[in-house]
């Protein structure tokens, strides 16, 4: 892949935490104008790594490359969105008075903000939710005005972490058919998951342990490569594979927390 087809490319990326590495070294780059999943279990470094990719991560050496220039660039701040785990607006406010602000942060001048507005709320389906406040919605409506906000400067990647966690069947499915049209729009989606049935909804597959690269590639080439009958059984071969190259023990599974 040449550098004209990532839309982030990392090299010899190292974060520190706790006085030891959570990644080290890692290179890694992401296609444009794909859906990528980021996938691994809790702790394995997703989180760390989407946050150096937005520029936000304390104690980061190497090169980190967003969009052509380095992250957490001022430039970027309109062509990259980022929606965390946890849902990142303000429950007092209405749905559009949080996107009128993020609108204001992203530096839209005002004569298109309210049309960027619209654009959003039609995208994540809120239309009728507009004048009603944060608080009093559902969580998936939560988190489909997080990923509004996330839309609103109407951003070339979209950098979302866990997006579906603690969603039902019917909106994380929902969700993904969003992700591949906004993907089909020309958007790159860079999207984490510990989930590992959602491999299958991703144009391309990176796949983090302890903060190493365990694999990039395709969900095909992934389930072919492995000989299994489902992602997740494939990233079990993958680990057996990689425990018994190197000698290495079991690292955290789900459930021991983000990094």
């Amino acid at each position: 892949m040449g550098n004209n087809d990532a839309a982030v490319r990392v090299r010899g990326l190292r974060v520190e935490r706790g006085g030891g590495p959570i990644i080290d070294g890692l290179d890694v780059a992401v296609p444009a104008g794909q859906v990528v999943g980021l996938l691994g279990p809790s702790g394995s470094g997703k989180t760390t790594l989407l946050r150096a990719v937005v520029g936000v991560q304390a104690r980061v050496t190497g090169e980190v490359t967003v969009l052509g220039e380095p992250a957490g660039s001022p430039g970027l701040r309109r062509r990259v969105g980022y929606v965390t785990q946890a849902a990142s607006v303000y429950t007092d406010l209405t749905v559009v008075q949080n996107l009128r602000y993020f609108a204001q942060l992203a530096g839209l001048p005002r004569a298109g903000s309210e049309a960027a507005v619209r654009r959003a709320v039609a995208t994540v389906d809120l239309g009728g939710h507009e004048k009603q406040r944060v608080g009093t919605l559902s969580g998936g409506e939560r988190s489909r005005v997080s990923l509004a906000a996330a839309l609103v400067a109407d951003p070339e990647l979209l950098v979302l972490d866990e997006p579906t966690v603690g969603l039902d069947p019917v909106l994380r499915r929902d969700l993904w058919a969003m992700f591949r049209r906004l993907a089909g729009e020309g958007r790159t989606l860079l999207v984490s998951s510990h989930v590992m049935d959602e491999a299958t909804q991703c144009d391309r597959l990176l796949l983090l342990r302890d903060g190493v690269l365990v694999a990039d590639t395709t969900p095909a080439e992934l389930l072919a490569t492995t000989g299994a009958p489902d992602a997740e059984r494939a990233f079990l071969a993958l680990i057996d594979q990689q425990a018994a190259t190197t000698g290495s023990t079991a690292g955290p599974t789900a459930g021991e927390g983000s990094r």
